[in-house]
């Protein structure tokens, strides 16, 4: 079954929220700190930034069978350019495509679109290949102190 994707309402903040920690938890173990993890998603997640997010940027979210699976935020528009800041996914519902709908999702909305950029966390393996397959190139490298804790950052472009 392939999933719905649609714009994320308030009703979906919770579900944002559980994917948001679910996904962080298994992606960045071993990469970033748990402690420095809960922290973050505490405060990027809290229900304020939720509400800021859905007013002052585009999030939609992936469902199957009536459960939000996942979701993709995108910033708003500056002179064709956008943010990706997030594409994150169940584990269980990763390497199914759902990704890669919510992308094109993005892609299909934003007709004025020229260049989508993305930061991702270099030893991130399973978010690089995926930026990479989908025609994304590194255009810099970068440390980020994040919450005290030095992430090796690549950020990369999918011009159009």
């Amino acid at each position: 079954m392939q999933a719905i994707i649609r714009q994320a309402t308030e009703r979906d903040i919770l579900a944002i929220q559980h994917v948001a920690r679910t996904s962080w938890k298994s992606t960045y173990e071993g990469i970033i700190p748990e402690e420095v993890q809960n922290r973050f998603l505490a405060e990027a997640y809290s229900d304020q930034n939720m509400e800021k997010r859905l007013a002052h940027s585009v999030v939609f979210v992936a469902e199957q069978k009536g459960q939000v699976v996942g979701f993709a935020n995108f910033s708003p528009n500056h002179n064709g350019k956008r943010e990706l800041g997030a594409i994150y996914l169940l584990p269980a519902y990763q390497g199914k495509g759902i990704g890669t709908l919510l992308l094109e999702k993005g892609l299909q909305e934003f007709q004025e679109l020229q260049e989508l950029y993305i930061n991702v966390e270099k030893d991130n393996e399973i978010g690089m290949h995926f930026y990479q397959a989908k025609g994304f190139e590194v255009s810099s490298q970068f440390d980020d102190d994040f919450d005290g804790h030095i992430l090796k950052t690549v950020r990369m472009v999918l011009k159009r």
